[in-house]
């Protein structure tokens, strides 16, 4: 079995070539994924089903080009907290980000069984307006 950091190296890989199977593959099916209040996206959702509705098919749909490369990685255990940057256009607006975020991932039998997500929402919520 991968260690946890593999996993989610694993993880980012996939999102970065756009295998969202395979992102959707590391998650418990009880999953808890939290997005920051104040993100687009902001609230919890339960299941891999729930994310990819209200989070990655929106991604999708609403970015250009949306980015979301870790630079670092700080391990304890089965927790995986990884620190980088969110880039992309927001296609409504045709604004571009760039701002840092902090991703906490809690992962059991090798699974991603939750997801805290840490960013400025205010430099979000510029390239919304």
């Amino acid at each position: 079995m991968a260690t946890s950091l593999e996993t989610i190296r694993a993880v980012y890989a996939a999102f970065a070539r756009g295998d969202i199977p395979a992102v959707l593959g590391a998650l418990d099916a009880s999953v808890k994924w939290t997005e920051a209040e104040g993100f687009p996206y902001g609230g919890t959702y339960s299941g891999p089903e729930a994310v990819l509705q209200n989070v990655f098919m929106k991604l999708g749909t609403e970015w250009e080009g949306f980015s979301a490369v870790p630079h670092d990685f700080v391990v304890d255990g089965d927790t995986v907290v990884a620190l980088g940057t969110y880039g992309g256009k927001f296609k409504a607006t045709g604004k571009r980000i760039s701002v840092p975020f902090a991703h906490v991932w809690k992962l059991q039998n090798g699974k991603v069984r939750t997801f805290w997500q840490h960013t400025d929402t205010a430099l979000v919520q510029k390239a919304l307006r």
